[in-house]
């Protein structure tokens, strides 16, 4: 489970944080919705330690990481896919895969590879071949897998779809959904897409300038069509 307890965060003077509180339920995904500028990334580079909070608290488990240094998050189990598809081109599919693993404190094995390579089939069949040549869509693939290789119980997903089709972001977010009922994976989404994260998520949490104006369950976020027009924009 993950609790946020009254976060804070600046940047210089503009504050991009405001007293945030909400809990992301284990076994659950909980997206994290509103407009740009709402402090959706902000949260997320708080939580996974690249950001230092200015006062509040950050609870994974029974773990305060409010303070904790971003390079040792792996180890406690929290894993942090951010917005933009990064991956390593000089790279290949496999050898980035293998730098997902390395803070975990265990070697990589090729049945973390062939996990991973299920997952996403495509990923199996270039695993040789270097990251530069991979479609968008494969690249937001490779990243979550990367993420993965580390066996995190929770997962951070800033804007997974941007830029994706349709299709492509049907079968991550269809992966998620089976991961989560699967194997107990505790997932936070920023999505940009309203509606489809709303459709995937059980829980929801809407930001607007960095403050908290609505954290309900999923259902009733997408039925509330005041809070719709007004803060997602569907």
């Amino acid at each position: 489970m993950l609790r946020i307890e009254g976060l804070t965060t600046s940047y210089g003077p503009v504050r991009a944080l405001q007293d945030v509180s909400f809990t992301a339920e284990r076994g659950k995904v909980t997206a994290v919705l509103g407009a740009n500028g709402a402090g959706k990334t902000t949260l997320l580079r708080t939580i996974s330690g690249l950001v230092r909070p200015d006062s509040g608290s950050v609870h994974l488990g029974e773990h305060d990481i409010s303070r904790t240094p971003a390079e040792a998050m792996p180890a406690l189990g929290l894993a942090h896919v951010p917005e933009g598809r990064g991956v390593i081109t000089e790279l290949t599919i496999a050898e980035n895969l293998h730098l997902g693993g390395l803070g975990r404190g265990r070697k990589v094995t090729p049945g973390d590879l062939d996990r991973v390579y299920d997952l996403f089939p495509v990923l199996g069949e270039r695993r040789e071949a270097r990251a530069h040549t991979l479609s968008g869509g494969e690249r937001q693939m490779l990243v979550v897998g990367r993420a993965l290789m580390a066996e995190p119980s929770l997962l951070l997903l800033d804007e997974p779809s941007l830029g994706l089709a349709q299709r492509i972001t049907a079968q991550i977010f269809a992966l998620l959904r089976d991961l989560v009922a699967e194997e107990g994976l505790t997932v936070l989404l920023v999505e940009q897409n309203a509606r489809s994260a709303l459709s995937l998520a059980d829980h929801g949490v809407v930001l607007n300038l960095g403050r908290v104006v609505a954290d309900d369950r999923a259902e009733v976020l997408a039925g509330d069509d005041q809070l719709r027009h007004a803060y997602l924009g569907f």
